[in-house]
């Protein structure tokens, strides 16, 4: 007998796999961003997130069609276009079977400073009094304005000292736009002696060497939080082969912070003369600038004062690039906010090589704060000496506090290194809030622990905190009374980090959730939050895990007597 086999028949896909490719929103995304085929530099990598702001901008959200056409237009699988546009908090993914978002959207800020404002029932106000169908309402980290608590955002404006009443009211006038902003532009800023030094540099009048001598002399130092010496940054960098680039942080997302917003409005000219001035210092081929997204007006701001530069022939087109973050806290980590230069998710790399081996692009790169590099002219105008000498207290320097809280001036105040919280909030914040006494205070945001009123004479500044199991990293000092409820303290601040954690990591990711759960219960478990805390500072991968703990820390360290009479119960 014969057996016949049959082989079966091969069957083919008539079309790829996934969605087809809508080419009327290939064509519509041509004509928003440029038509690729004729200018094939708009499909490089590190401009996706660009990308994904002008679409945000232009539709009000990322329709997932738009996403396709995206991912054909750039060259890049659907994989990765998903990924990053879906890590940002300011993008949003809108799903082929999904409504898109109402027209306007308000945010309202619920950092620890608006909370002690009243945001959270300013929130509960407009979620009752507006129509969904209309205007979303939603919570939103710290935008930076501390010192106006509370803090709205209506569609791109930001109103301070904001009530159910002003939000309504710019609703309905249509007040959907930054307000602009009075900065002096390049004449004003030339005509005070600007640029003098950023010319010196390139006539060689004065070298690297001299430069770096000042700036050690003056005991410059990052603003940004880390506090890692100017000149040993500029020296490290030097040292590794070219070509290689200079990258600013404006992305200041810690809870208290707002100095770096206070100087690029008062100063533009002068932030960029002195980042200019550093990437001279490292012979970069670029300058970039990473400005977080919750400035819109500081955008315009610096495109013209770029385009200001360029018209002037102080820099070639092209030379400083000018970015926008997409609402990330994360990449205020320097390794971060490389990997959203590149158009990737803001995810902390691994170190070694740090940034200044192996940084944007892979290259040699140089990382400041806003701050940081807005000293440089000042400095070398008035002397090394001269900055040195403004310190209190054994310590050297100015330093710029973001002041908040419970104080009757809150601000940024340009005070000297090593002050007292005592001496800042008297001298400069004009003293405690009406009808509050000092309980405590965060020396550092939220990552730099919380200390007590009993500590509100331990000088602040780099190097002086540790002990205390504290940092001043940023300086946002933010300043609680005997008012204030500790324990919603510790979980906005622990809700904050557990929000911002870019999951990457275990540690953080799931550390900070299991640390809210643990602080959300009637009785704390002192036992089960230290050992906790242990795990996520040896085992995370950057600051965010590893300080996440810190408030905490602080209160089961210095605040016992003050949970109990807040009837939470602290056990072990």
């Amino acid at each position: 007998m014969t057996v016949q086999t049959v082989t079966p028949k091969r069957r083919f896909r008539g079309k790829p796999r996934g969605r087809s490719l809508d080419t009327d929103e290939l064509a519509a995304l041509r004509q928003l961003i440029g038509d690729e085929r004729d200018r094939p530099e708009l499909r490089r990598r590190d401009l996706l997130i660009e990308h994904c702001h002008a679409i945000q901008d232009s539709r009000g959200h990322l329709p997932l069609a738009t996403l396709r056409a995206l991912a054909t237009y750039m060259n890049l699988p659907m994989a990765a276009i998903y990924e990053t546009a879906t890590f940002y908090a300011h993008f949003d993914v809108i799903h082929d079977d999904q409504a898109p978002p109402p027209a306007v959207t308000v945010r309202v800020c619920d950092s620890l400073s608006c909370q002690l404002a009243g945001a959270s029932s300013l929130k509960a106000s407009l979620e009752a009094g507006l129509d969904p169908a209309q205007v979303r309402v939603l919570r939103a980290p710290c935008m930076g304005r501390c010192e106006t608590a509370p803090v709205v955002e209506v569609g791109h404006r930001h109103l301070g000292h904001a009530t159910a009443e002003s939000v309504t009211a710019a609703l309905e006038a249509g007040e959907l736009h930054p307000d602009p902003i009075d900065w002096p532009g390049l004449a004003d800023y030339r005509a005070v002696g600007g640029y003098t030094l950023l010319a010196g540099c390139r006539e060689g009048r004065v070298t690297v060497e001299t430069l770096m001598q000042e700036m050690e002399a003056a005991g410059l130092r990052g603003l940004g939080g880390a506090g890692f010496p100017t000149f040993k940054k500029w020296h490290f960098v030097r040292q590794e082969p070219g070509p290689r680039y200079c990258a600013i942080n404006a992305d200041e997302g810690e809870p208290g912070t707002f100095k770096d917003r206070y100087y690029l409005e008062r100063s533009p000219h002068g932030f960029l003369e002195g980042a200019l001035v550093s990437a001279w210092a490292v012979e970069a081929c670029a300058l970039y600038i990473y400005l977080r997204d919750e400035y819109p007006g500081l955008h315009r701001v610096l495109r013209e004062a770029i385009a200001e530069l360029e018209a002037a022939g102080l820099v070639p087109p092209g030379y400083i690039v000018l970015r926008r973050g997409a609402g990330a806290y994360i990449c205020g980590e320097e390794s971060a906010m490389i990997e959203s230069l590149e158009g990737k998710p803001g995810k902390p790399r691994h170190r070694p090589p740090f940034v200044a081996q192996k940084g944007l692009f892979d290259r040699p790169t140089l990382v400041n704060n806003v701050e940081t590099v807005y000293w440089i002219p000042l400095i070398h105008k008035g002397g090394a000496e001269w900055f040195a000498n403004q310190g209190r207290h054994g310590r050297k320097g100015l330093r710029s506090f973001s002041l908040s809280g419970r104080v009757r001036y809150p601000g940024v105040h340009l005070a000297p290194a090593g002050i007292t919280l005592r001496e800042l909030v008297d001298e400069y914040g004009g003293g405690m809030a009406e009808g509050h006494r000092l309980a405590g205070y965060l020396p550092g945001g939220a990552s730099g622990g919380i200390l007590p009123a009993s500590k509100a004479n331990i000088p602040l500044d780099f190097d002086t905190l540790q002990e205390h199991d504290c940092f001043i990293g940023s300086a946002a000092v933010i300043v609680l009374s005997d008012r204030d409820d500790l324990r919603a303290v510790a979980t906005n601040l622990l809700a904050f980090f557990a929000d911002e954690s870019c999951g990457q990591c275990t540690p953080c990711r799931v550390g900070s959730e299991k640390m809210l759960a643990l602080l959300e219960r009637e009785a704390w478990d002192a036992a089960a939050l230290m050992r906790l805390s242990q795990v996520m500072m040896d085992a995370s991968i950057c600051g965010l895990g590893q300080a996440a703990p810190n408030p905490v820390l602080g209160l089961l360290k210095d605040f016992r007597n003050e949970l109990a009479d807040q009837n939470v119960i602290v056990r072990g």
